[in-house]
């Protein structure tokens, strides 16, 4: 190939990614307009503006305390519900796991845990397992004993080692399959029974915090401090399906809308924000000019018609998910609500605290 030639298909090269980056950028534009990111903090949301058009009803809330559960020692640092509805797992900088009974407020099993410094733990499915991590950037998972065996010298399952950073959250799929999150900037999709990843998902560009799963679809979603959402297919096994901007802090945690279409996220902007797959946008915005604290944990109720949120300020605010409106505020924590869940039959709300408590909730 002579040398004119040679000039000739690197002009041509050259002129071929100059069109590509042109055409990306206008595409990029256009987007951007679609989704009208830049009235994402405008006070008309797209279902507040339909909840004043239409006779839709403000939904009523009177939540008041039923339990508190009494027997960390440290800051709880997050909780989850098993799927019968009735046990439950906290974790506590404390060194200790414990899996509680809430309807009797008993602890059933106390699983001490090799580092104390945890940030997250989950229930399995099948409620067998309960898994856990933290600044050991491990994930650690324990067979839960038999009622009434003793735990004092429980062994670990299984611990899985990948991650590079600090482990943020960790949510089973099923028994044999673990997702987690961390300081690293990545997710990681698990095989528990072989003790190795199957899936690195590396987008993020700063800590993500929490992921959420939607097993129905065979997504997950996650929150950085990025201060992006993003929604990944963990069954392809590929980069990142969607991003979601809008918030203008770190993402503290994020929960999957009921129906799977939709999901919520929380930050330290001191908002929630409602984003919904289909329409590639957000939909709502949860926030008080006279809130401005951080947030650091959100969920929906079983009909995904409230949104619970946990704050700072030591409360847990309930937010109408179509007006926008706060409906009540749940006091009684003496420090910072670190976490919360809803029941899987929708009948109670737990949440925790660093003041070493976790308070159930209920009409």
């Amino acid at each position: 190939m002579g040398t004119d030639e040679k000039e000739a298909k690197i002009t041509k090269i050259g002129s071929c990614q100059k069109s590509v980056k042109s055409n990306i950028t206008k595409l990029t534009e256009e987007l951007h307009k679609l989704r009208n990111v830049d009235a994402y903090d405008d006070p008309d949301q797209p279902l507040s503006s339909e909840a004043k058009n239409t006779t839709i009803q403000q939904a009523p809330c009177n939540i008041r305390q039923r339990r508190i559960l009494r027997g960390h020692f440290g800051k709880i640092y997050a909780m989850y519900w098993a799927n019968d509805g009735v046990g439950l797992v906290s974790a506590s900088q404390d060194g200790k796991l414990i899996i509680w009974n809430a309807f009797t407020t008993n602890k059933i099993h106390a699983i001490p845990l090799r580092s104390s410094w945890v940030m997250t733990c989950a229930y399995s499915p099948s409620s067998k397992f309960v898994a856990c991590g933290g600044l050991d950037n491990l994930c650690s998972i324990f067979a839960v004993p038999e009622t009434g065996k003793e735990t004092t010298k429980q062994k670990v399952y299984c611990e899985l080692a990948q991650h590079e950073g600090y482990l943020s959250c960790c949510r089973f799929i099923d028994d044999q399959k673990i997702i987690t999150s961390s300081g690293d900037s990545s997710c990681i999709l698990w095989n528990v029974e072989q003790r190795s990843p199957e899936c690195q998902f590396n987008d993020h560009t700063g800590d993500v915090m929490s992921v959420s799963i939607m097993k129905d679809s065979g997504l997950f979603v996650s929150g950085s401090c990025d201060s992006l959402a993003k929604l990944w297919d963990y069954r392809a096994k590929k980069a990142c399906v969607m991003t979601f901007p809008g918030h203008e802090s770190d993402i503290n945690s994020v929960d999957f809308f009921p129906d799977g279409q939709a999901f919520a996220t929380a930050s330290d902007d001191s908002t929630c924000r409602l984003f919904d797959i289909r329409a590639y946008r957000q939909l709502q915005k949860y926030a008080n000019e006279k809130i401005l604290c951080g947030i650091t944990s959100v969920a929906f109720s079983k009909s995904g018609r409230q949104l619970f949120a946990g704050y700072d300020d030591y409360n847990c605010y309930v937010w109408d998910t179509i007006s926008g409106l706060n409906i009540q505020q749940l006091t009684g924590h003496e420090n910072r609500v670190s976490c919360l869940g809803v029941q899987s039959n929708g009948q109670a709300l737990c949440t925790g605290g660093w003041d070493t408590l976790l308070r159930i909730w209920a009409v």
